[in-house]
C-alpha cells in the first residue's frame, strides 16, 4: 500500500512511529470526453479571466478572496513554512471517548495505521488498550496542508485512523428547507411501518451490497467493445516550433535586399568603345 503520511502518534508518554495508508478507494468508472467530430480527447486549459491568455503553472499564485475581487496573496514559502511547523508535531491523542458518542455525519475518510520501524510493541499496546476499554482516541493531524480532527480505533487487527469534520464544518440542520413540523401519525399506519421495519431487520453484512450501476455500466462497455462499437484516435503531440519557413523567408528577403542594393552595370559609351 502507498504511504500517504509518516510520523508518530502518542498517548501519554507512549510514542508510536506510524505510517498511514488509505483504507478505501473510489471505484467510480471514469469516462473521458471526446470531440464528436474527430473523436479526439478534450483538453482543458487554465486561462486568465483578465487577459484571456493561457497561464502556465509557474505563473500561478495562491490567494484568499476576503471580499469581492479583493485578495490576499500568499506565497509558496509562507504556506510551506506553516505546513512544516504543523507536520513536524507528533500527533497526540488528546481524549478517549466512546464511538457511539460521535454521530456518523462527522466521519470523513479512513486510513489504516501501520507501525513504522521500532513501533510494533507500542502499536500493540495501544491496540490492546483500545480493545479492552471499548474506547477510541481523539487526535489532531496535519494531512495534505489541512489540519484534521481524527479518531483512532481498532478495526479487526488493525489500528484505523478516521478523519472527522470539525463542528463548524457540519452545517446546521435548522438551515435545511421544507422540513415538516411534527405531524399526527395514525397508530395503524405506525404499527404497519414498524412491522415492515421488523421484517427487513437483519445483521449487517457489507458483502451483500454491490454497486449495481457500476456493474451494469461495465457490462455495457464490454458488450460494446466485443461488438466493435469503438473509435480510435491519435492525440496530436505538441511539436517543437520549426524555423524552416522563417529561415526561408529571411533568406529570400536578404536576396531581395541584396538585389536592390547592388548597383546596376554601367553602360559603355561610344567614346569608351573608340578608346
Amino acid at each position: 500500500m502507498h504511504t500517504v503520511w509518516k510520523g508518530s502518534i502518542s498517548f501519554g508518554l507512549v510514542n508510536i512511529p506510524v505510517k498511514l495508508h488509505t483504507a478505501t478507494e473510489n471505484k467510480d468508472i471514469k469516462l473521458r470526453q471526446l470531440h464528436k467530430e474527430c473523436n479526439a480527447p478534450i483538453n482543458y486549459q487554465k486561462v486568465c479571466s483578465g487577459c484571456s491568455e493561457e497561464v502556465k503553472s509557474e505563473d500561478i499564485v495562491k490567494a484568499y478572496e476576503y471580499a469581492k475581487n479583493k485578495f490576499v496573496v500568499l506565497d509558496d514559502e509562507e504556506l510551506e513554512r506553516l505546513k512544516k511547523e504543523n507536520e513536524d508535531k507528533a500527533v497526540e491523542i488528546i481524549d478517549f471517548v466512546k464511538l457511539e458518542e460521535i454521530d456518523p455525519i462527522f466521519f470523513e475518510r479512513s486510513y489504516f495505521m501501520a507501525p513504522d520501524s521500532g513501533g510494533a510493541k507500542a502499536y500493540s499496546l495501544l491496540r490492546k488498550a483500545l480493545m479492552e476499554s471499548g474506547k477510541i482516541g481523539v487526535a489532531k493531524i496535519m494531512i495534505r496542508s489541512k489540519e484534521q480532527l481524527a479518531v483512532v480505533r481498532v478495526y479487526n487487527e488493525t489500528l484505523l485512523m478516521e478523519t472527522i469534520h470539525f463542528p463548524d464544518e457540519v452545517r446546521n440542520f435548522k438551515d435545511v428547507p421544507n422540513i415538516p413540523e411534527e405531524q399526527v401519525v395514525v397508530k395503524k399506519e405506525l404499527d404497519t411501518a414498524l412491522m415492515l421495519v421488523d421484517q427487513l431487520t437483519t445483521t449487517f453484512d457489507p458483502e451483500k451490497y454491490t454497486d449495481d450501476y457500476r456493474t451494469a455500466l461495465m457490462e455495457l462497455i464490454e458488450e460494446k467493445k466485443s461488438g466493435k462499437f469503438t473509435v480510435t484516435t491519435t492525440e496530436k503531440q505538441p511539436t517543437a516550433p520549426s524555423n524552416v519557413t522563417d529561415l526561408m523567408s529571411a533568406l529570400q528577403a536578404s536576396l531581395d535586399q541584396t538585389k536592390k542594393k547592388k548597383p546596376a552595370p554601367r553602360k559603355r559609351t561610344a567614346k569608351a568603345k573608340t578608346s
